[in-house]
């Protein structure tokens, strides 16, 4: 085989494989379509080796767009710096190889003027269908692209669009996470979490928390969103009286790495002074004092079965819209075992 480089094959065209073959540009059409079953085996032979001699590799967008069908699916998320969004964007881009589509990720930066931006683009790009993993405040342009196109949520709801959603079971996450610090002896929990936005996951949450302490006598709990002031916050809560053992309940991987970062600057031993469970569980929770304690996400089911509601409605399925809540998995560490002394 003739080795060439990326910019000789981009000028060898399919008429110059249609000339070395000795056959007609349709032939090499077909070829690298889908009538290859057309030709005769002479015939495919002479193309193919024509392709290999000169490099040539087809235009799978042109080709894509005359056909109507680019195989190209969007995504878009908020912060492609959180680790759920890139566990997520993993477990769909996984999904789209094996069914021979190609994933298109942008994101927002939580930045209105990006997402309108990106939205454009995907447009541009003729995507066949969208993955969504943000706020949805250009919302026209997400009910126009709707419209036109399947679209899937991921973790976060946008009321106005009536599609299919995949994430958590956040009541249930929160109530396993509750058990757990109760069972352990635990009296006086903190939910430490991101501002809450408008972003659904995380009013769920903080919603789901209140519930439950308010229904558990043993249990005394407050909320506090990331901010400048968090350290004061956390101090705040270490001195003051309880009613028993303390523990901050970390409603995602960007809280949790906050908190142990604002601990470690309080001089906070841990996990001694205090207990910590987080919701999502990620590479480093293992390396920090005895282990962070764990409500891990299936991140790659969840974006997987982002991308196979958006197949099935690639395919034609006219169903009700759903909602696919996955269940979290506790994965207990030393960051939630208390001292002998201190055990109620």
């Amino acid at each position: 085989m003739t080795s060439f480089s990326a910019a000789q094959r981009s000028r060898v065209t399919m008429l110059d494989v249609a000339e070395r073959a000795g056959v007609s540009k349709a032939s090499v059409s077909r070829f690298i379509g889908d009538d290859r079953a057309l030709l005769s085996d002479a015939t495919a032979l002479r193309i193919e080796r024509a392709i290999d001699e000169l490099g040539y590799r087809p235009n799978q967008m042109a080709r894509g767009l005359k056909r109507g069908r680019t195989r190209l699916i969007g995504m878009l998320v908020a912060d492609i710096r959180n680790p759920y969004s890139i566990a997520v964007m993993h477990g769909v881009e996984t999904a789209c190889r094996k069914h021979g589509y190609s994933l298109v990720v942008c994101n927002t930066d939580r930045d209105d003027e990006q997402e309108r931006q990106h939205l454009a683009s995907l447009r541009a790009y003729n995507i066949e269908g969208l993955i969504v993993n943000t706020l949805g405040h250009h919302l026209e342009q997400l009910l126009e692209l709707q419209r036109e196109m399947p679209l899937v949520l991921v973790d976060r709801k946008v009321d106005a669009l009536h599609s299919d959603l995949v994430g958590l079971d956040n009541p249930v996450a929160v109530r396993m996470a509750l058990d757990h610090l109760e069972q352990q002896g635990y009296r006086d929990v903190l939910l430490i979490s991101e501002a809450a936005d408008g972003t659904s996951s995380r009013l769920e949450r903080m919603d789901s928390f209140k519930t439950e302490i308010g229904r558990r006598q043993r249990l005394h709990g407050a909320v506090l969103e990331l901010g400048p002031d968090v350290n004061s916050r956390l101090r705040a809560f270490l001195a003051a009286d309880s009613t028993g053992p303390k523990a901050l309940f970390c409603a995602n991987g960007i809280a949790t790495l906050a908190c142990t970062t604002a601990l470690r600057e309080l001089g906070c031993r841990l996990f001694e002074d205090i207990g910590l469970i987080a919701l999502d569980d990620l590479d480093w929770y293992p390396l920090v004092g005895s282990g962070i304690t764990a409500l891990a996400q299936p991140t790659d089911a969840i974006g997987a079965s982002a991308f196979d509601c958006l197949l099935k409605r690639l395919r034609g399925n006219a169903e009700p819209v759903r909602t696919l809540d996955f269940l979290p998995q506790l994965i207990v560490r030393g960051s939630t075992r208390l001292p002998p002394e201190l055990t109620p």
